[in-house]
């Protein structure tokens, strides 16, 4: 089975940095990618970033770019978000998610195959 471990977030001030863990386990497809999603109060989910363990592929939401840096450790398994200059806007709870679609989810595709960790809450106060 896939399992997605999530860890890191917590409270920052606008400015700060935080950073985010992903332990992942179960897949055996060359096809996935792993990432985050995060989820504002009152608004939809969203893609925030994406890597593909097998090849460069790295997706940024415009509202992160040059801000957030996605990375994959192949020897643990794990993938990580660092979230620097965090703006109030960046609060929200954070998903460690995947797919076996290359990262079409991220992209607003769905993937049949997609799969998610728990969430862990990211507060930026102003």
């Amino acid at each position: 089975d896939v399992q997605l471990q999530a860890s890191g977030g917590g409270l920052a001030q606008a400015g700060g940095s935080l950073r985010l863990s992903c332990g992942v386990s179960g897949f055996t497809s060359d096809s996935f990618a792993v990432g985050w999603f995060r989820q504002a109060p009152g608004k939809e989910r969203e893609g925030v970033s994406a890597t593909s363990g097998r090849t460069d592929m790295a997706y940024y939401a415009d509202a992160v770019k040059g801000r957030f840096a996605i990375g994959w450790d192949d020897a643990r398994k794990t993938v990580f978000l660092q979230m620097n200059s965090l703006v109030p806007e960046d609060t929200g709870v954070y998903y460690c998610a995947a797919d076996e679609c290359h990262g079409s989810s991220w992209y607003g595709v769905p993937c049949v195959k997609d799969y998610w960790g728990q969430g862990t809450l990211v507060t930026v106060s102003s």
